[in-house]
């Protein structure tokens, strides 16, 4: 089973001692195959706004679906008939279609429904802690899975500012947490949205600090380590002191032991990585924010329907959320989980059975202090006359409406201006002021 790779981060602005201390860090990762980079001075610098004190609120999971993912047959608009004219092959068949042979849309609120993959989550919905927002994602029209992804994880509409939106977030928000594992990105490079934040730390997972249990492996590293550190009195001891807390708190973990309190998490990546965050909650280490990247939903070709390609990534994805939700029941009042594309799919199906690149979305949260048990949704219909450019759903919902919301509300930081800068957030209702 492959592990996930772990990015911790530590927020901070970036200094030539710190570029030389990442030097040592560097050095470390490459011992064990990892690679790691650092930002130098001549780096535009961050400029935010003075941080917020305040209280920690939820701790945010963000999952990122890369490629592009469909989300018209994710929460399917079964209740508007263009749906099927546009999709006559791989559209997913209403709830009540009796002559549906590999599976139906599983009916929300009348209109729009799940795919059967995700029937697994209809639970959640049904108790409140789920929601979708619908017809929504970036204003910018790009096409570009690397633009798209890059202005979106950026929280911005143009070039400009390098920084991440989360990055931006923990930096304007003092929350008096000084654990090394404040921020964490699941997956196999740093998440965008976390850039601004030097890395402080790389693990290829937890269980690396356990090398199969070898502790003196673990022995080898820290040993390594405090010399490359002692080399150089420029180097920034703060850096070193971070590695090593990172390395004897994950090292307390039992991984391999670990037990899910619900159902067993899918011995998938996917899977794997939300079993981690959990352990990591539960073990209270100070997580606020773990970034989760899920690959493979760029759907050209052999998309399908009701089953297929896309449909086993969908089963993936909610047997994932499920799992995480049965394993938290006393931490989920205090955690939001947000699933979010770069962009949608075309509206109409191609010839090779898949659908191409397209704008409007949809997203997802999950969490107990949501208004959730509905779809959240102004939609703008898709008829070709509503369509917009080559034939996309049109976004009627920011995504930053929906991630400023939850910010505000959940993570209790008020400074959206600096997180999402050029940007008034209008809220929807979704989530419960803590």
């Amino acid at each position: 089973m492959t592990t996930p790779t772990i990015h911790c981060q530590e927020y901070e602005q970036v200094s030539r001692r710190t570029f030389l201390s990442r030097g040592a860090q560097s050095a470390a990762a490459l011992l064990f195959g990892h690679k790691l980079v650092a930002l130098p001075t001549w780096m535009p610098r961050i400029s935010l706004a003075d941080p917020h004190v305040g209280p920690a609120g939820d701790t945010l999971v963000c999952i990122f679906l890369r490629g592009g993912a469909d989300g018209l047959n994710m929460i399917v608009p079964h209740g508007d008939e263009a749906y099927y004219q546009h999709r006559p092959l791989i559209g997913i068949a209403r709830p009540d279609d009796n002559k549906a042979v590999n599976g139906r849309t599983v009916d929300l609120d009348g209109f729009f429904g799940l795919h059967p993959a995700l029937a697994p989550l209809h639970d959640l919905y049904a108790a409140g802690d789920l929601a979708f927002i619908h017809a929504t994602g970036s204003p910018d029209e790009t096409r570009s899975h690397f633009e798209a992804m890059d202005l979106m994880e950026r929280g911005a509409t143009e070039n400009g500012d390098y920084t991440g939106w989360l990055a931006r977030h923990l930096a304007t928000l003092d929350s008096g947490n000084s654990s090394s594992l404040r921020a964490i990105g699941v997956s196999d490079m740093l998440p965008a949205s976390l850039t601004g934040a030097v890395s402080s730390t790389a693990l290829q997972s937890i269980a690396d600090y356990h090398l199969a249990g070898r502790s003196e492996r673990v022995g080898q590293m820290t040993n390594l380590l405090q010399t490359l550190y002692s080399q150089n009195q420029d180097m920034l001891t703060a850096a070193a002191q971070q590695t090593f807390a990172s390395i004897e708190v994950l090292g307390k973990l039992d991984t391999v032991g670990y037990v899910a309190g619900g159902r067993p998490y899918p011995e998938t990546a996917f899977g794997q990585a939300m079993r981690l965050v959990a352990q990591l909650i539960k073990a209270e280490v100070g997580v606020e924010v773990a970034c989760v990247d899920v690959d493979g939903w760029d759907t050209h070709v052999a998309q399908g329907g009701a089953v297929g390609t896309m449909a086993a990534n969908l089963a993936e994805l909610a047997d994932g959320l499920a799992a995480f939700y049965e394993d938290l029941p006393v931490q989920m009042g205090s955690v939001t989980v947000v699933v979010m594309s770069e962009f949608g799919r075309r509206v109409q199906e191609n010839g090779g059975l898949g659908t191409d690149h397209g704008h409007g979305s949809m997203m997802m949260t999950l969490g107990g202090g949501l208004n959730g048990g509905r779809v959240y949704a102004r939609w703008p219909g898709l008829h070709d006359e509503q369509l917009v450019g080559p034939g996309d759903l049109a976004v009627t919902t920011d995504y930053r409406d929906v991630l400023g919301e939850i910010i505000q509300k959940r993570l209790n930081n008020p400074l959206l201006p600096a997180i999402f800068p050029g940007y008034t957030v209008t809220p929807l209702g979704l989530a419960v002021p803590r």
